[in-house]
């Protein structure tokens, strides 16, 4: 794996040198855009929309614009925005991972001590599986403030998992959402609490595969023996209220066969 930051983690007054790995891979496959007359790559250029003509990465720079005109920004200007958060992770202050919202988690990417650095690391992880916390702090990768939780991985490594600033939520009360008149019916909610009660297990995450792309492979290499690929018709759900209870029913009924 390639390091995609490196700095440190501001501990109180301890420092510990750590670099920052992505700690997940796309299990997506990998699509190629091609011109449908004869199948060659599609390739995208960077062009100036003035003179269309492609600009070479070196010549490239950003800019923000005031009143129409563009101030450049220099690699300098980024670090100057805040020095100290382009190099230290500062916990500020540490946290009940279940008091935060999981709406607010986005990437996770493992932290691994540097030289040096190893005795502060392993202070830190020990001391966070013990208390059962999570630190809180921010810091400056890709010309980006972020917002993390630095917390213990498999009772073996510091994670960082990347969050969403509370302002990046959008509103949901331009959303239609059922109100007080919508209530379910107390059959209909008792038969639903036994309905979750009875798929209630254990998460064992690795029961959960990407099934999708290996059908799409299959897919793929059927189509690549000359074979015809046949569509399966799926039937529309219907979701009439009226029919809650019925369908409640069915489905505890599915349950009590599967788990016979």
């Amino acid at each position: 794996m390639r390091a995609i930051w490196n700095g440190a983690i501001g501990f109180g007054l301890v420092n510990i040198p750590i670099k920052v790995y992505s700690a997940t891979e796309s299990s997506t496959l990998d699509l190629d855009m091609l011109d449908k007359k004869d199948l060659r790559n599609i390739r995208y250029k960077r062009v100036n929309e003035e003179t269309g003509k492609e600009v070479a990465w070196e010549n490239i720079v950003k800019g923000y614009k005031i009143d129409d005109k563009y101030i450049v920004l220099e690699d300098e200007d980024f670090e100057a925005a805040s020095p100290e958060k382009s190099k230290i992770i500062s916990i500020t202050q540490f946290v009940k991972e279940a008091d935060i919202d999981s709406a607010l988690f986005e990437t996770p990417y493992f932290l691994e001590p540097q030289k040096n650095g190893e005795a502060a690391y392993n202070l830190l992880l020990k001391a966070l599986l013990k208390t059962k916390m999570g630190g809180i702090g921010s810091f400056v990768m890709r010309e980006r403030e972020i917002l993390a939780l630095i917390r213990p991985y498999d009772n073996k490594v510091l994670m960082l998992n990347r969050m969403r600033y509370p302002e990046e939520m959008r509103n949901y009360t331009d959303l239609n959402i059922p109100t007080r008149k919508a209530a379910p019916k107390p059959a209909e909610l008792k038969l639903a609490e036994s309905l979750i009660k009875s798929l209630a297990k254990p998460f064992e995450p690795a029961e959960y595969k990407d099934t999708y792309n290996e059908q799409l492979l299959k897919i793929i290499k059927q189509k690549a023996k000359g074979k015809k690929v046949k569509v399966t018709p799926v039937k529309e759900q219907d979701a009439k209220a009226s029919d809650l209870m019925a369908m409640l029913k069915a489905s505890l009924e599915k349950g009590k066969k599967s788990a016979g």
